[in-house]
């Protein structure tokens, strides 16, 4: 199966033609989010990247298992094993049980992710719903002669691994600035080398979530549980893997390093990584407090913010930039994304107001082969957008009546829109979709209509001027009155 896909290949710094292991089947697994809090802006980009990349392989043909799991155990504060549990540190905060916080915030994302109109994943599985697996995989790196037990913590042994294998062959980091850079190890740490980390990490006294295990009781490191999950729903070997940037030098190198290490092969074909949210023009962190919740977003509770954004308005947002450039938020840049936003929204409402003509003044096979090629192009939205925009400009110019297009071109253009629009983008018309108001709107209409007939023009130039002044146009035609967001 060829559709001529070429995607950016992480591990090999270049775009290379998407062959997946066992078409049309392909495997994608995507790191999914801690949660024990509100999921950020940065995790939302990557999700909507992942559902892009999704719905355009199901739409290219592909039979497609979307893997995404929640990390609910084992994610310390530190990415170096050390630091409290970040789900035992925010049950203390709030005086709940940890899995009451897992469940208050997974039920917290899906629904920002349902706002944002993603598809959900094939699979999502949890980390404490594989604890088996994930011990089974540390015994086997540890039969294997990669990892060693030291007073009930597992170890990765890093060094000993980087004499078969390529550690750093993900992000292409020198290993010797590695070890330089790294901090010499304590008299009472338990690592025999400064870059090893944790498989298996032993309970304390305090520790509320923990598993028995070969080694005593603890709970799984953060790593091992998606190089477990993704090998049990996908196999040893699969086509996709994906995360934000951010993953790539700690979690993902080594989640490479555990498979390879049990496995004795590389998991994934490919890896995909989204790049970081900026606000004009800083990096978005929670340490500079211009970091804001999708929730802040919508509603404009940010002092950075002059208003609220829609969910499909910071959608269209995040598709207008490739999803490896970095994304940069500004009042002005979400404004103009609303403006666009709002433009494609009304062409597409006159789409079924258009009447076809004998002959057409457009063609638009060949707006429909450019976003193909921008998608097959390592999935370049911004391209696509663009030429959506030409489709609009066609739209208006016919609903104008300032040129034509017959029947089999219209249906073309509808046809255009629905996959590319909504099948593929994944958006929606936020108020198309209140039939309140169009049938509100419809009985203004009528009424203006009536007071037309009865010659009341006084009544209605005051429903037209009155409309406007709300932000609705009115259109008169012989064929009747219509209306679009001005």
């Amino acid at each position: 199966m060829d559709t001529g896909l070429q995607l950016y290949n992480t591990l090999t710094r270049k775009k290379e033609i998407f062959e997946p292991l066992n078409a049309p089947h392909v495997g994608m697994y995507v790191c999914g989010p801690t949660v024990y809090s509100d999921v950020h802006l940065g995790n939302c980009r990557t999700f909507i990247s992942f559902d892009l990349i999704f719905r355009y392989l199901k739409y290219s043909g592909y039979k497609v298992r979307y893997v995404r799991n929640i990390t609910d155990a084992g994610h310390l504060e530190g990415d170096r094993d050390e630091g409290d549990d970040k789900f035992a540190k925010r049950a203390k905060l709030e005086q709940l049980e940890p899995m009451e916080i897992v469940q208050k915030y997974t039920l917290g994302f899906h629904d920002v992710l349902r706002m944002f109109n993603t598809l959900p994943p094939s699979i999502e599985p949890t980390a404490t719903g594989h604890i088996i697996e994930q011990i089974e995989m540390i015994k086997e790196i540890i039969s294997n002669g990669y990892a060693y037990e030291a007073n009930g913590t597992v170890y990765f042994d890093v060094e000993k691994y980087s004499q078969e294998y390529n550690y750093t062959i993900l992000t292409n980091r020198n290993l010797e600035d590695m070890l330089a850079n790294t901090r010499e190890l304590g008299g009472q740490d338990e690592k025999r080398g400064r870059l090893d980390f944790a498989l298996w990490i032993k309970a304390k006294p305090e520790t509320l979530m923990r598993w028995a295990s070969p080694w005593g009781e603890g709970f799984p490191g953060w790593h091992i549980e998606c190089s477990a999950m993704s090998a049990k729903y996908l196999g040893e070997e699969f086509d996709i893997h994906g995360g934000g940037m951010d993953l790539a030098a700690t979690h993902h190198t080594n989640e490479i390093a555990q498979s390879e290490a049990c496995n004795h092969k590389q998991p994934a074909k490919y890896w995909m990584h989204t790049n970081m949210l900026t606000v004009n023009g800083t990096r978005m962190s929670k340490t500079l407090g211009n970091g804001f919740l999708p929730e802040q977003l919508f509603k404009g509770e940010h002092v950075l913010l002059e208003k609220g954004f829609s969910p499909m308005t910071v959608k269209f947002f995040m598709l207008q930039a490739h999803y490896r450039s970095t994304l940069d938020f500004s009042n002005e840049a979400l404004d103009a994304s609303e403006k666009g936003f709002r433009r494609l929204m009304n062409a597409i409402s006159l789409l079924d107001k258009l009447n076809p003509s004998a002959n057409s003044d457009f063609e638009i096979g060949p707006i429909r082969d450019n976003c193909v090629k921008a998608m097959n192009d390592d999935f370049n939205s911004p391209v696509v957008i663009a030429e959506l925009f030409e489709a609009v400009r066609i739209i208006n110019t016919v609903y104008d009546g300032k040129g034509s297009i017959s029947a089999i071109e219209l249906d073309n253009l509808k046809k255009l829109m629905k996959d590319f629009v909504f099948d593929i983008f994944g958006l929606k018309d936020e108020e198309s979709s209140n039939l309140e108001l169009n049938s509100v709107l419809d009985m203004v209409i009528e009424l203006r209509k009536t007071a037309k007939e009865n010659k009341d023009y006084a009544t209605s130039d005051k429903i037209r001027l009155g409309l406007q002044s709300m932000g609705i146009q009115l259109k008169d035609s012989k064929e009747g009155t219509t209306w679009n967001k001005a």
